[in-house]
């Protein structure tokens, strides 16, 4: 484990992003604590921003429509700090956090953090902040529905195709006694 006299102070003293480990499933509650930490150690000088990368997920479910955060590193956060002993013992003692994403340090053979190097974070925060929403619906090739808007409605088919990025669905439905594709939207088909 990494103790703090292992820790080697940044020369340049810019702040560099870090990923923390958490146990998983408690990423915001551990941003909570480490944001409650920063304010009651007068830490703001040092540790700067703590993230916990999201995108927006557009899930398609029984003909409605949700959306929801989905977490782009489950069990992890970033941190934007100045990396000195007093820094890592205020992180690393967070509730929540198991410790930084390290490496061995060849000298002494001890774990040591590895910050993101510039071009890993940019692309990370442009994900964050302007990342084209994901698709997710529930429907799968094969899956029998029922249309229940537009000029098929009612028609019981299945589920040839599934297009995500358009939010549509090919239906194969029967029309005057052969199978007939028609392409329609996710919200105008329900599973049965």
């Amino acid at each position: 484990m990494t103790s703090p006299s292992d820790i080697e102070v940044e020369d340049d003293q810019s702040p560099r992003w870090y990923i923390v480990h958490t146990y998983s499933g408690q990423e915001d509650l551990v941003k909570k604590n480490l944001d409650l930490r920063i304010q009651s150690l007068d830490m703001q000088d040092r540790i700067f921003e703590v993230l916990v990368p999201t995108e927006d997920e557009v899930i398609f479910k029984d003909g409605q429509r949700r959306s929801e955060k989905k977490k782009l590193f489950p069990g992890y956060i970033l941190v934007q700090m100045n990396m000195d002993d007093e820094s890592w013992y205020a992180v690393r003692n967070t509730p929540g956090v198991t410790g930084f994403v390290s490496t061995e340090d060849e000298y002494d053979k001890r774990p040591k953090p590895v910050p993101l190097e510039d071009k890993q974070i940019e692309d990370i925060l442009k994900q964050v902040e302007s990342g084209p929403v994901r698709v997710k619906i529930g429907l799968a090739r094969g899956e029998t529905v029922r249309i229940t808007e537009g000029p098929f409605v009612d028609f019981i088919g299945s589920i040839n195709d599934v297009d995500e990025a358009k939010g549509k669905v090919r239906v194969l439905v029967s029309f005057f006694g052969r199978e007939t594709p028609v392409e329609l939207d996710f919200l105008q088909v329900e599973r049965i």
